[in-house]
């Protein structure tokens, strides 16, 4: 391999650093504050610890327009830097259909009322609770 083309090594990825349940239960409280305060509407939590490995919680909630969902994700984003958490990804800001906060252990979902219902993430989540729930009582 020659200097001007060097050789890519995969780097691993680092192993997920779980928080206490404490902290994670404070971290989803949190957040349903802030939506709260921001009006926000149908806010569901939804629990994924030993069921994914994406986070330990969901939280799903929906605003009446791109501009609240914005600002949702945004008043998020300070509550969480408040807490220490130096950098949290944003998706689909732009977009304003449906913005995606990633918060670590915490997988936050904005939604637009068309949009939510257009993607029913409860209703896969829940299928898929409820599947392995039928299997373990089988």
């Amino acid at each position: 391999m020659s200097a001007r083309h060097p050789q890519e090594v995969p780097i691993a990825p680092r192993p997920k650093r779980k928080a206490p349940p404490a902290a994670v239960r404070s971290l989803v409280k949190a957040i349903e504050a802030s939506l709260d305060a921001d009006k926000a509407e149908n806010i569901v939590r939804i629990p994924l610890a030993g069921k994914s490995s994406i986070a330990d919680f969901m939280v799903i909630a929906s605003g009446s327009n791109s501009r609240q969902l914005a600002a949702m994700a945004d008043h998020i984003v300070e509550k969480l830097k408040e807490r220490g958490r130096a950098h949290v990804p944003v998706e689909g800001r732009q977009q304003g259909d449906w913005v995606l906060v990633d918060a670590g252990d915490v997988i936050v979902h904005l939604f637009r009322p068309d949009a939510r219902s257009h993607y029913a993430l409860e209703k896969m989540w829940q299928a898929e609770f409820d599947e392995e729930a039928g299997a373990a009582a089988g």
